[in-house]
């Protein structure tokens, strides 16, 4: 199926699980930054209107026609 290449790694109940390089340990942190980053942003954007603060129609504060 998969094929193991050998080398270390923990087995349990079958399953061997290998240490993960460390390109994917980074690229998994940097995507977690980005994803909080993101979701901090929106809270601050939208936040209000998610509590119930403010109502949708009122909009941001930073549009003024």
């Amino acid at each position: 199926m998969a094929g193991g290449h050998g080398g270390d790694g923990v087995t349990y109940k079958g399953i061997t699980l290998h240490k993960p390089k460390r390109w994917h340990t980074v690229t998994g942190k940097g995507l977690c930054a980005v994803m909080w980053f993101w979701i901090l942003y929106r809270a601050k954007q939208d936040g209000a209107v998610l509590l119930g603060y403010r109502h949708p129609w009122e909009g941001h504060d930073d549009h003024h026609h």
